[in-house]
């Protein structure tokens, strides 16, 4: 095995103001602590924080100064996300930087937290990329993870590692962490999730290995959380089976058949039922549901146009 490194930054951060300047002396502390640290991730959204009204339209002078710093420290740098506008669309965008300082991948959220991350745009496509003699790594961001598809399909990819910065300040963290359990132990692989504090998140970043277990669950504090992996564990865990009992992924590799839910043109009378993706809102507000399911545009964003179009709650993104 060749030992490799992975740091998660847990760091404050603020809506009101950027955070650049913090990343860069949170790195710059932890690798003069920590030298022998190979990769470092921020959480989601880390940088600028949570409101659409930062959005960058270039996000190369954002990745100009993280490229500056994985190239000084000889790391691979994934920095958390940020808005990114293209064309009039906002993409949650988060940026792998390799140790001589390129952008290898970029990728673009594929699930976005609606109807709360109002105005954002999915991404439509994976993020996997090699680590030279080490391992294949892919990169899903907060939401993405309560759609088993995302972190499976990594994982059919070869993915051993999977990153995961999120944002998330709501009740609902406690759940979260039993989905990265899970996740890591269905697909046999290491998920680092690194969450973030004040407007960024509650913390409670969790790191989980092959076997679903627990290597390390942050509280609510700042932390540096630099962990060795052993990914020869992945690779025994997916030879021999999961504590050498289940095989999961071989097991949907020989029983993989057409999963009539996942093609387009087949009915789904029971999610249609359900009715549109909106906030839930006082029962004596329900009298305009009917308007709103009018302005729904099948296969669209859902959003009625009387949403506001920006993050007015922070803490509610995922």
């Amino acid at each position: 095995m060749k030992p490799f490194s992975i740091a998660g930054i847990q760091m404050r951060v603020s809506a009101s103001y950027s955070n650049v300047e913090a990343m860069k002396m949170k790195l710059n502390i932890l690798m003069n602590i920590y030298p022998w640290v190979d990769m470092v991730v921020y959480s989601e959204l880390c940088a600028y924080g949570p409101l659409t009204h930062h959005a960058l339209t270039r996000i190369e002078d954002f990745e100009e100064q993280m490229q500056e710093l994985a190239q000084r420290h000889k790391v691979w740098l994934l920095p958390g996300s940020v808005f990114h506008k293209v064309d009039g669309l906002i993409y949650n965008t988060a940026s792998v930087i390799d140790p001589q300082g390129n952008v290898v991948k970029r990728y673009r959220k594929m699930f976005p937290f609606y109807p709360y991350e109002v105005g954002v745009t999915p991404g439509h496509e994976f993020c996997l990329f090699d680590v030279p003699e080490v391992g294949r790594f892919g990169v899903s961001i907060c939401y993405d993870m309560w759609f088993p598809e995302t972190t499976r399909t990594l994982a059919v990819h070869g993915a051993e590692v999977i990153l995961h910065p999120t944002l998330t300040g709501t009740i609902d963290r406690e759940i979260e962490l039993s989905i990265v359990r899970a996740s890591a132990a269905i697909n046999q692989c290491f998920i680092f999730d690194i969450n973030g504090l004040d407007t960024g998140g509650s913390g409670r970043s969790i790191i989980c290995g092959p076997d679903g277990r627990v290597t390390y669950q942050a509280q609510n504090n700042e932390e540096m959380i630099p962990i060795e992996i052993n990914i020869d564990r992945v690779r025994r865990s997916r030879e021999l089976g999961l504590l050498r009992l289940g095989q999961p992924l071989k097991s949907f590799r020989d029983h993989l058949g057409d999963f009539d839910i996942y093609r387009k043109e087949v009915p789904k009378p029971y999610l249609d039922s359900l009715g549109p993706l909106i906030k839930p809102q006082r029962v004596k507000e329900l009298g305009d549901l009917q308007i709103l399911e009018e302005s729904v545009v099948p296969g669209r964003n859902v959003f009625s146009s009387s949403i506001p179009t920006d993050n007015t709650d922070p803490g509610a993104i995922s």
